[in-house]
């Protein structure tokens, strides 16, 4: 068990997640000490960078189709966006707008794709206007800002509230939108992607809408247990990594990248140590077997979406009713399949999960990624070096775990590095004022 007094932050929902998981280790607190306190004198200048040397970036005038298409081709789950830049800057916060992601897409996407409906089953662009004016926070709202935030405003009190997410709305256009989306097909595709006012719909206006969490950059000579707690107790997926002297981003720290990197240290004997534990040693899986979310292959796959979307998680099991055997998976990435394939895109009011996997499988099939149809399990017993192995393997982001055929509980990255750290006591009140606010409000 970790130590008595943990770092609290004021964020329930990730102070609650991280306390539980601490008070559940059965490991020496010395151990986790000596480990955090490494951490913490480790500069994120040494974690490796990206592949290529070069952060991939999206520009802010770019369309959403063609940041999906960037997304899938350098298959990452997110990129920072980047202002055009005339003339000289003195501030990275004029080059960077936040970072666009599957999970913007989504939200922009489930909003819009009712809006669409709503238009054509009107009949006129006149109520394609009254649907934006009306309906355009639904994102925003959604996922739980109290407004656009644009990066140069933030500061630490809208950083907190923005990863607290404090207001959750939901709203419907009723049933007129749904049963004229039940019969749009290539019509639907069309106004969404090639009319007014979809086609023009930029990545800058997304992330300033639709942003899933906020934009918190770090400096190269910031230490990695800060970068371990943002991507584990903070729930970022991604953590920037800022050039201050020449205001670009130099690398992109990844939940992914961290687990690749645990897995070198295979042979060391701290990770060992840990590595050997079976899940139930470290608290895992976090989730009870009444609560894994998860979606019935004879759903509709718009269904599967919006469940992440409420639950603000990036993938659910596919099993079967009315049992929890498990046939297969679904991811927030796959959404790129209704976007770039456009006959999946035209019928997805209608398109079942189990569909829609299938047509991801056949995908993934080709490019040599892991199959939809074959999701990671293990069995509560695993020891967590296995559960590493596995996932740095495959890039995948979660496994299952399962008794029999049925789910019962999910390992995710974010658990994985929960294992490894402690938050000290007053970390949050010191790196948060003195590094990430100094940074954005210089």
């Amino acid at each position: 068990m970790a130590q008595e007094e943990q770092g609290t932050s004021k964020i329930p929902a990730c102070d609650d997640y991280f306390e539980v998981i601490q008070s559940r280790k059965r490991l020496p607190f010395s151990l986790q000490e000596s480990l955090t306190n490494a951490f913490a004198q480790i500069p994120v200048s040494s974690f490796p960078q990206v592949p290529g040397g070069k952060v991939i970036e999206i520009p802010a005038d770019s369309s959403v189709i063609a940041a999906v298409r960037i997304l899938s081709e350098h298959n990452i789950m997110a990129a920072p966006v980047s202002n055009a830049v005339v003339g000289s800057i003195t501030d990275w916060k004029d080059r960077y707008l936040g970072i666009i992601d599957y999970f913007a897409v989504i939200l922009w996407m489930l909003e819009n794709a009712e809006l669409a409906a709503f238009s054509l089953y009107a009949g006129s662009a006149t109520a394609a206007a009254l649907g934006t004016g009306a309906f355009g926070g639904l994102g925003a709202l959604a996922l739980g800002a109290t407004g656009p935030a644009v990066v140069s405003g933030v500061t630490l009190a809208s950083a907190v509230a923005a990863l607290a997410g404090g207001i959750a709305a939901e709203r419907s256009m009723g049933g007129d939108a749904i049963k004229a989306a039940d019969h749009l097909g290539d019509q639907f595709y069309e106004l969404l992607l090639q009319e007014e006012p979809f086609k023009s719909t930029t990545v800058k206006s997304i992330v300033e809408t639709y942003r899933w969490s906020p934009f918190l950059p770090v400096a190269a000579d910031s230490s990695m247990l800060t970068v371990l707690l943002l991507l584990s107790k903070y729930r970022l997926r991604n953590v920037p990594v800022i050039d201050v002297e020449k205001l670009y981003i130099k690398n992109f720290i990844t939940q992914s990248a961290v687990v690749q990197g645990l897995k070198q240290c295979k042979g060391r004997d701290w990770f060992d140590c840990i590595a050997a534990c079976p899940l139930s040693d470290l608290g895992l899986p976090f989730t009870s077997h009444d609560e894994v979310i998860s979606v019935h292959s004879d759903d509709l796959v718009l269904e599967a979406f919006k469940r992440m979307k409420d639950n603000r998680i990036g993938g659910l099991p596919v099993v079967e009713h009315p049992s929890k055997k498990i046939v297969g998976c679904v991811s927030i990435k796959d959404i790129r399949f209704l976007f770039l394939r456009h006959e999946l895109f035209s019928s997805f009011r209608k398109l079942t999960v189990m569909d829609f996997i299938k047509a991801v499988d056949s995908a993934n099939h080709e490019s040599g990624r892991p199959s939809a149809m074959q999701p990671l399990t293990c069995s509560r017993d695993v020891c967590l070096g296995s559960v590493i192995d596995r996932l740095a393997s495959s890039s995948t982001h979660r496994l299952y775990v399962v008794e029999g055929d049925d789910v019962v509980g999910v390992v995710t990255l974010r658990d994985v590095i929960s294992c490894f750290i402690f938050e000290p006591p007053g970390y949050f009140e010191d790196y948060f004022k003195s590094g990430i606010k100094e940074m954005l409000n210089p």
